[in-house]
């Protein structure tokens, strides 16, 4: 069984992205045992440069939890040497058969630049990385169950990379006809795990001023404002946040009934898993609302 198959019957359909940045590990642990018990097939945290480091936090789930699939959404290649990259995760795989999913990212030049790197082009540096951790291989160990390795792929250039060097793509924040797009370049083989944000609010003022607070259309060189472009949005559509027809088609706000529609319609259009992220100052309000959340999602 390949990994894109393995991945498939063991991630299930929907899945909770943890993504508050700094808290206590028991505050996880107790947050990641409470998605798991709610029925969710997997945990997805992210990172930057420093702070939390994704492999760390992730063994932190994976001793707290028994069957959840844990997955880095995402890896960022430039935190790491790709020899690293590809070692930690085999690890990870080796100790938890079955439980690692792979997300790798080249994240934006806003946030690599703060790190006291040097931005280059995205593509030659990410089929460079990847290239790094084929090489690495043989000398991590080999996990009895293959994990999946994911590109975070928003383009279609990137997608055509994920295509060809990677096991699938994990796009985030997009519109449902992005997902359809991502499904056609990448085929029926590859593994499309697509991130959305669920917001339950029913007040459309309310639920928009929400989604406008994570200011991903104002980040300088924003791979997210270039493929809401791609897909026919204008300057003026993408300013000031986004206009109500962008934050609607990006972000899933309203009831439980709502909300569980517009994630079916990125399962319907072709992803194969659809990681959930929610608003919450804390990891335990996630947990309540990710427990709020499975009735209609599961």
């Amino acid at each position: 069984m390949t990994a894109v198959d393995e991945a498939r019957k063991r991630l299930g359909r929907i899945g909770a992205g943890l993504m508050t940045p700094i808290a206590p590990a028991d505050e996880w642990r107790r947050a990641a045992g409470r998605v798991e018990e709610a029925g969710y097939g997997s945990i997805w945290v992210n990172e930057a440069i420093g702070g939390r480091e994704v492999f760390t936090q992730l063994s932190v789930l994976a001793s707290a939890t028994e069957r959840i699939v844990l997955g880095s959404a995402i890896a960022n290649l430039w935190a790491r040497h790709p020899a690293t990259m590809q070692g930690a995760a085999s690890v990870l795989a080796d100790a938890h058969p079955g439980r690692f999913a792979l997300g790798v990212g080249v994240s934006m030049g806003a946030v690599v630049e703060q790190s006291g790197q040097k931005w280059t082009s995205p593509m030659a540096r990410t089929r460079e990385y990847l290239d790094g951790m084929d090489a690495a291989v043989d000398a991590a160990p080999v996990p009895e169950v293959p994990f999946p390795r994911l590109l975070a792929a928003l383009g279609p250039k990137m997608q055509g990379l994920a295509r060809e060097k990677a096991d699938g793509a994990l796009p985030a924040m997009m519109p449902v006809e992005h997902t359809r797009s991502a499904r056609e370049r990448l085929g029926p083989d590859k593994l499309l795990v697509v991130m959305q944000t669920a917001i339950l609010e029913t007040d459309p003022e309310t639920a928009r001023g929400i989604a406008r607070q994570t200011q991903i259309l104002g980040m300088p060189g924003s791979p997210y404002t270039r493929s809401l472009q791609s897909l026919g949005y204008g300057d003026a559509d993408l300013a000031g946040g986004g206009s109500d027809e962008v934050v609607d088609a990006c972000f899933n706000w309203g009831d439980e009934t709502a909300i569980r529609t517009r994630i079916q319609d990125h399962l319907d259009a072709g992803a194969d898993h659809v990681c959930v992220s929610v608003f919450t100052p804390d990891l335990a309000s996630s947990a309540d609302q990710f427990e709020r959340l499975a009735p209609a999602l599961l």
